[in-house]
């Protein structure tokens, strides 16, 4: 855990000092926003799109509005050096000093921004489905959130199988969204991902893929899905900010075609988008 690089409220800290208070409200109950972006070549990747993101999040949690300008100063120390090859950055930006209850204190936002080198991912992998679901009625629908326990929980019943990424359903039993990533599914041809009232994140791949894809003249339906295609789908892919479009070689086991000729296009699509800008 030494190699993360730390910045939090102006200053580099080392990874395994204390840095934030004890008593900071995205320690006792998870109160706060945060954003992963990769990072390539020393570059973040779609960087305003991340910190627009971050502001309806906290907007939505009712915190004060987040300083850009503050994140962006610790993106850039903890950055700073020998370009990182590949990696993941990561910022949290939290209710400040609060008391052990879930009601607030009138606090300053704490800010903290990470990253780390890392291999690139996998050209494929395996996911699951798991017995629990999202609540599309959440008071934090849609929200990215410090309160990540279920999908702690989630993933360590996938990595028990096998798979990478762990698939849930929504309350009605459609299909929803991964523990850390959208999810999109090709049936007749046709590219299929669930609509944003299905309770899943409004990720920044999945809205990239949907532009490019469109833009080039492929066909995207966002549209309730249920769990079931997923028993009957020729292909399915997942999308994150560090996995871009990832193949699902299986899903519970039943073996797929990865990447499938859609799949395929897909990512021929991200490549060459991506490759223009990092400000998509």
């Amino acid at each position: 855990m030494t190699d993360i690089r730390v910045w939090v409220d102006g200053a580099r800290v080392p990874a395994d000092a204390p840095a934030v208070s004890a008593v900071d409200h995205g320690v006792t109950v998870g109160d706060g926003a945060f954003e992963t972006a990769k990072v390539e070549d020393g570059v973040p990747f779609a960087l305003g799109r991340h910190l627009a993101r971050m502001d309806r999040t906290i907007a939505g949690l009712g915190l004060p509005a987040a300083d850009h300008d503050r994140v962006r100063e610790g993106v850039a120390a903890v950055l700073e050096g020998p370009p990182m090859p590949f990696g993941r950055l990561r910022w949290t930006v939290t209710a400040g000093r609060g008391p052990l209850g879930s009601d607030r204190l009138d606090s300053a936002l704490t800010y903290i921004v990470t990253a780390v080198e890392q291999a690139r991912p996998a050209a494929s992998g395996r996911v699951v489905t798991v017995p629990w679901v999202r609540n599309e009625r959440s008071a934090t629908v849609g929200l990215k959130t410090t309160s990540y326990a279920e999908n702690v929980v989630a993933l360590a019943r996938a990595a028990e199988q096998g798979a990478i990424e762990a698939l849930f359903a929504n309350t009605r039993g459609e299909l929803c969204e991964g523990t850390g990533c959208n999810v999109f599914v090709v049936t007749d041809g046709v590219l299929r991902t669930p609509a944003l009232d299905s309770g899943c994140l409004a990720g920044i791949s999945r809205a990239l893929v949907i532009e490019w894809s469109r833009e080039d003249g492929l066909d995207v339906v966002e549209e309730t899905l249920p769990l079931e295609v997923l028993a009957e789908a020729d292909e399915v892919f997942i999308t994150s900010s560090v996995k871009d479009v990832m193949p699902v070689s299986a899903v519970d086991g039943r073996a797929l075609e990865a990447p499938g000729p859609v799949t395929a296009a897909v990512r021929e699509v991200w490549a060459r988008h991506a490759a223009r800008t990092a400000e998509p």
